[in-house]
């Protein structure tokens, strides 16, 4: 089968992306990590498929680099609203459907603005700030976050006995300044760390956003470069018309035979 692809890359989280639009494209598991791959497929994080969908301008069909089908990806959705774009899907405003429901984006100076998902509860605890921002998300406040290994610390979380069987996603997590953090993620699903994560950088924001209820803008930074996100606090665990911001890149088009 020989395959048309596209690779793009939203701060350094990379992916895989087909158009699906003639609905002729069906993977396998083996088939999506193979692609995923970095040494012997295309290499990228996850795998995307833009699909028509009769009520949206399109639908997101998102895979993890394991093969398996996976929940949200915000610097996914970013990317693939800029493939649209490409494709020739011209919108002021974008409104598709994904496995966490419905989203809006919008361009603005060179960057997609993605809506997520309003969040209603969330886990406090001492130590950590449990959500789920379309994808579920451990938040962990951390010193010196730059000299941590993340790769050890993330997976001795996403592998204790509380999240060994669904998984989740782990976030270290550094303020900088009073509206500024640095955030490195473990994912699950490609099961190391990632260059940027746009769900755990919203849920990083989320925990780190300002006292007090009203707005908020929180810009963070990540190994693989800069986002915002802009939400209204209703309460320490309530958060309406959450914004994921940041740019998305087209980096090469290929053809591949599997």
């Amino acid at each position: 089968m020989e395959l048309t692809f596209y690779k793009y890359q939203g701060t350094g989280n990379d992916f895989v992306i087909m158009d699906n639009r003639d609905g002729n494209v069906s993977l396998t598991t083996e088939q999506v990590h193979f692609l995923c791959d970095r040494r012997f497929g295309i290499g990228a994080d996850g795998l995307m498929l833009l699909n028509k969908h009769p009520d949206y301008d399109f639908e997101m069909v998102y895979y993890n680099a394991d093969g398996n089908i996976g929940t949200m990806c915000g610097n996914g959705g970013r990317c693939l609203v800029q493939f649209a774009f490409d494709r020739g899907i011209t919108r002021d405003r974008y409104k598709f459907i994904a496995t966490d429901g419905e989203h809006d984006a919008y361009f603005q100076k060179g960057w997609v603005h993605l809506k997520m998902k309003d969040v209603s509860e969330a886990t406090i605890g001492q130590d950590a700030f449990i959500v789920n921002t379309g994808s579920p998300h451990y938040v962990k406040p951390t010193i010196e976050v730059e000299d941590l290994n993340v790769y050890e610390a993330g997976r001795a979380i996403r592998y204790n006995d509380t999240y060994r069987a669904e998984g989740i996603n782990i976030n270290f997590v550094e303020r900088l300044g009073e509206n500024l953090i640095k955030v490195r993620t473990y994912e699950r699903g490609v099961e190391d760390e990632t260059l940027s994560c746009g769900t755990g950088v919203t849920a990083s924001a989320l925990f780190f956003s300002k006292e007090g209820n009203g707005f908020n803008r929180i810009e963070v930074t990540t190994l693989g470069g800069n986002l915002a996100v802009e939400f209204d606090k209703l309460s320490d665990s309530t958060f309406k018309n959450i914004w994921l911001c940041g740019p998305a890149t087209f980096v090469f088009k290929g053809i591949i035979h599997i």
